[in-house]
This record gives C-alpha cells, sequence and structure tokens, in this order.
C-alpha cells in the first residue's frame, strides 16, 4: 500500500476539521460496491470491475455520514504521482467534493513526490478548470487517447509540480 495519510500533515487536519463529516481513507473490499455503482453513474466509459479491484490498493474514497460519495485511483512510482481516476457522485456534484478530494490527496502526498500528472478529456472543461485552479499546467496532448460516441477524442496531458 502506498504512503498516502500516512504522517498527516496540518493543512490536510485543518482541511478535515472544516468539513466535520467528511472522512477521507484508503477503500476496502467492501467498498468497491459503491465504488463501481458512482463509476457506472458517472463515466460513458467505466472501468471494468476487474480493473477497479485490482486497483484497491490505489483507491481512496471521500465520505459523507460514511456513505462514499467519491473516489479516486492514485499511483504513487518513485518521486511521481499519477491520477488514474477520479468521481463524485452525482448527487453531490458541483458542491466543492471534486475540488476537496483532490486537495486531500494533493496535502496527504508523501513528501517524496515532486510531480502529480493526469490526463483529462479535452472536452471536459469543468475538470480542466479545476485541475488549473489547483496548479496543474497542461505539458502536453494525447491524440485520440479517450473513445467517445463518435469515435475518439484527445486527452491533454496536466502536471502540478514542486510539493
Amino acid at each position: 500500500m502506498s504512503q498516502f495519510l500516512a504522517i498527516p500533515n496540518p493543512a490536510f487536519a485543518a482541511l478535515l476539521e472544516q468539513h466535520p463529516d467528511i472522512d477521507f481513507r484508503y477503500a476496502m473490499n467492501s467498498d468497491l460496491t459503491e465504488v463501481k455503482a458512482i463509476e457506472q453513474l458517472t463515466s460513458p466509459y467505466p472501468w471494468s470491475d476487474k480493473l477497479l479491484d485490482e486497483s484497491i490498493n490505489k483507491l481512496l474514497v471521500i465520505t459523507q455520514k460514511q456513505e462514499i460519495i467519491g473516489f479516486a485511483v492514485v499511483a504513487l512510482v518513485a518521486q511521481q504521482a499519477e491520477l488514474h481516476l477520479i468521481a463524485i457522485h452525482p448527487k453531490v456534484q458541483s458542491q466543492g467534493y471534486g475540488q476537496l478530494i483532490l486537495t486531500l490527496i494533493i496535502e496527504s502526498m508523501p513528501a517524496s513526490i515532486e510531480s502529480f500528472f493526469l490526463e483529462v478529456r479535452v472536452s471536459n472543461c469543468r475538470a480542466i478548470r479545476l485541475y488549473q485552479r489547483l496548479g496543474f499546467v497542461q505539458i502536453g496532448e494525447r491524440k485520440d487517447y479517450y473513445r467517445n460516441g463518435l469515435g475518439t477524442e484527445d486527452a491533454i496531458i496536466m502536471a502540478r509540480e514542486n510539493y
């Protein structure tokens, strides 16, 4: 298991204090049913159950009053982190939980992490704005990376440096 949440920092603790009904933790096997349901609700091309099962050691959940409202899959390799997947339940979207989970991830990164990478659909303007607000910048593109109803679309590669 990676080192997230191992040593809470003051900014991380302060964020959770501002949201007393929120918890942020590693997923457990018993969480996978809820995580898979959120993935089905939020993605036109959801990850397979098998892929989510295999990601359990990289899967973080955000809960509100013990109910999972979002999740993220984050891999740590050497001095880099990569966001593989993030989703917030539709019933609580546009309420700041996407920003909160990403901020909690950023604030709980191990000190050894120097760069945080992600890919996002070029058409996902809302997510791109969120990532930019959190300090991510575009560093490249991947042609035809995502499937869509008309074929494929490009991905924007973004990074946040200097933790």
